[in-house]
């Protein structure tokens, strides 16, 4: 028994691996992982819109007593609409509100002002960081 357990070693020590000889092994790959779908900047206009879009069909009764969640699924973001209020300006109704975005990069609060348009849609009038 205690020569099976010795021979391994007098292969060793004998030279039996040489390691100067040996190859690169090609057949191991490795790789970067894919960046962003998106740019940030991309990423950014896709959140206003979600946020746009969820206080437009929002009950601005509501949205006072209760924030409103919203959530962006092409980019993984995600937050609540807080301290709307409704006001009507020269007959054009705008919503200025205050939004929380949790994403990859962190987390930012912002405050926005969204209007509705001559035809109903609606857009972002200001949204800029706090």
């Amino acid at each position: 028994m205690l020569v099976i357990a010795a021979l391994p070693l007098a292969a060793c020590a004998s030279g039996g691996a040489d390691l100067s000889k040996a190859d690169i092994d090609q057949s191991s790959l490795t790789g970067a992982l894919p960046g962003s779908a998106q740019a940030p900047d991309a990423v950014r206009v896709s959140d206003e819109a979600t946020i746009r879009n969820a206080v437009s069909s929002a009950d601005p009764e509501q949205a006072k007593l209760q924030a409103l969640a919203w959530a962006n699924a092409d980019t993984g973001s995600r937050g609540a609409i807080s301290s709307m209020l409704e006001k009507k300006e020269n007959g054009v109704i705008c919503r200025e509100f205050t939004a929380s975005r949790e994403s990859f990069d962190g987390v930012a609060l912002y405050s926005g002002d969204a209007c509705q348009g001559d035809r109903g849609n609606w857009f972002m009038r200001s949204f800029k960081p706090l």
